[in-house]
């Protein structure tokens, strides 16, 4: 009976370092979103604001389209520091749990569980590495009955904050 809750707890813990490698894996995915919304104010006035908005976040303008009424920008976005802690503590800890299930299992594992903490220190640099990454925003401006309506392309987090900082409404 014993041998069984060993070995289900080595199982339970293999699941969660599973789980635990997806999710540092997706904190470094992108998340490119295309949404339209809607401004009451000219294109000319939106424009403005909006180049105003992404200047203020070290966006620059990478090109201009007139013909189509588009404009890209590019702005460097840098890992979290938080994040990066809370992820190698995150992978030390899971790792450390995976070290004492297998010392269970065998006892000539036990004096190496406090190196199984310092691998995850790869977590950190893994995503420290890949967090940093130019991030494209593409906008297109057309006029319409309702107002100015925006196309924009770009990460799920910075379309959210747009919207909410120039108090635009989603089509």
């Amino acid at each position: 009976m014993e041998t069984m809750v060993i070995y289900s707890s080595f199982f339970l813990t293999l699941l969660m370092l599973i789980g635990l490698f997806f999710f540092i894996r997706a904190s470094v995915k992108e998340r490119i979103e295309q949404i339209t919304l809607v401004a009451e104010s000219s294109e000319d006035a939106i424009l403005e604001q909006i180049s105003n908005y992404f200047s203020q976040r070290s966006y620059k303008v990478q090109a201009i389209d007139p013909r189509e009424n588009q404009v890209n920008f590019t702005g460097l976005v840098r890992p979290s520091w938080f994040l990066a802690v809370f992820l190698t503590l995150l992978a030390a800890i899971g790792l450390v749990c995976l070290g004492l299930t297998l010392s269970y299992l065998s006892s000539a594992v036990t004096p190496w569980i406090p190196w199984f903490s310092l691998l995850g220190l790869g977590a950190g640099f893994f995503y420290w590495k890949q967090a940093q990454r130019v991030e494209k925003v593409s906008l297109k401006v057309e006029s319409s009955d309702s107002g100015t309506l925006l196309t924009v392309i770009g990460h799920r987090d910075e379309l959210k904050q747009l919207q909410k900082e120039l108090l635009l409404k989603p089509v």
